[in-house]
């Protein structure tokens, strides 16, 4: 696969495609956004776990850079839980629609062809930025994270709700507790979803089996590509 580093118009990106993309192709379209801390280059890693040949991925950089320590630097989609306030989240939200709709157009995506993909912090964007783009997004994937502000978010879900959504969860984490993912759950239900919930012996993280249940739900999805050659 190829890896490609982009500055898009306010957020920097990285793309990967197959090693025979061809841009004439309508590939489907997988987003995926890092969790708090991270970069653009972490969940990018997992292209070539769920599909090398018949998705196109992108991963944006969130933009606010933190000091780690060690001289090292993460980056958030807004400051750490409990220190962002609504005019941050707005922010993110507006950085993201029109990241959504640079690379939408860059890789010339059909109405339904794309999924979204968080981790962490970014999970609780996908639920942000995904329930109400239920046109664009054929289904939303929230992996260790939780609906921040459900009942701030209630007011914008669109009608009809049978958008589908894949929720992993580790029993352990210690990072976004287990009662959080369960709420988020039990909203999602009472507002006339159906999601597919799973819990997991792990702590924050994603391991093989979340893949071996993550990768059939999302091509069953969402199909790959596949040239008439193969």
């Amino acid at each position: 696969m190829k890896f490609e580093r982009h500055q898009g118009k306010d957020l920097q990106y990285l793309t990967v495609v197959p090693d025979d993309h061809a841009p004439d192709v309508d590939y489907p379209l997988v987003v995926m956004l890092h969790g708090f801390g991270a970069n653009m280059q972490d969940l990018a890693g997992l292209a070539p776990a769920i599909e090398s040949e018949g998705y196109v991925y992108a991963c944006p950089n969130a933009p606010i850079p933190f000091e780690l320590g060690l001289g090292q630097v993460g980056y958030g989609w807004t400051p750490p839980r409990g220190e962002a306030t609504p005019e941050d989240i707005q922010h993110a939200e507006r950085l993201l629609s029109e990241f959504f709709d640079e690379i939408i157009s860059k890789f010339r995506i059909s109405s339904g062809q794309a999924l979204l993909m968080g981790f962490s912090q970014g999970g609780g964007m996908t639920y942000r930025c995904g329930l109400g783009r239920p046109e664009i997004f054929a289904g939303l994937v929230a992996l260790s994270a939780s609906l921040p502000d459900p009942d701030e978010l209630r007011g914008r879900l669109p009608q009809k709700r049978k958008q589908p959504i894949f929720i992993a969860h580790g029993r352990a984490d210690p990072m976004v507790s287990m009662e959080s993912a369960r709420n988020t759950r039990k909203f999602l239900e009472e507002e006339g979803y159906s999601p597919d919930y799973h819990e997991y012996d792990m702590g924050h993280e994603i391991p093989l089996p979340v893949l071996q249940d993550l990768i059939p739900w999302m091509t069953g999805l969402l199909p790959p590509y596949r040239s008439n050659l193969a």
